[in-house]
């Protein structure tokens, strides 16, 4: 005989749980505009460079500007400011290898912070501007490119980690300190 205060409940199911990773179309939707926003821009700011397009120096005058900042071979470092700059631009504006495409904007622009100084935050001789682009490709490169990107094709980055995207942020942290050592 049982306690009238007593009841036997049937155990429930436990409620399934719901991935930490969750991806939401908000969340692509989001990302996708970003990556084409910031992508799209250090594309063309890299096309200055290497074709003189938009109003750029191109090659020749991208090339003296890094030898008076200091940089040794200053049409060889324009060269590879401008593919760095285009190529990463693109990779993240359609979400191809991403951490590394994020990697690759966020070294220039360390670079860019650097040779730019650090005489004030606001513009006209400010750094905000490069510091929103580094700080831009380095969330995308530790997030991902979200659903609507190339990554998702690649079977080593169809689902992003953090693991990546960390390697990746390290990997243009460290050849941006070395690029900033031969520096004069």
């Amino acid at each position: 005989m049982t306690s009238p205060s007593v009841t036997t409940a049937k155990p429930q199911a436990a409620a399934p749980a719901v991935p930490l990773a969750l991806s939401t179309p908000a969340h692509d939707v989001g990302l996708l505009l970003l990556r084409l926003v910031l992508g799209l821009t250090m594309a063309a700011h890299g096309s200055q460079k290497l074709f003189g397009w938009f109003g750029g120096g191109g090659v020749e005058g991208t090339g003296q500007f890094f030898t008076a900042s200091g940089y040794p071979a200053g049409g060889a470092m324009a060269v590879l400011a401008g593919l760095t700059e285009t190529l990463g631009g693109l990779g993240l504006a359609v979400g191809l290898l991403t951490p590394l495409a994020g990697a690759a904007v966020l070294g220039t622009m360390i670079n860019a912070i650097a040779v730019h100084g650090a005489g004030s935050f606001f513009a006209p001789h400010g750094i905000e501007y490069e510091l929103l682009l580094t700080a831009g490709a380095a969330a995308l490169a530790l997030t991902g490119p979200g659903r609507y990107a190339v990554d998702r094709l690649l079977p080593v980055l169809r689902a992003h980690r953090l693991a990546h995207g960390a390697l990746a942020v390290t990997l243009g942290v460290v050849i941006a300190g070395a690029l900033l050592l031969v520096r004069n």
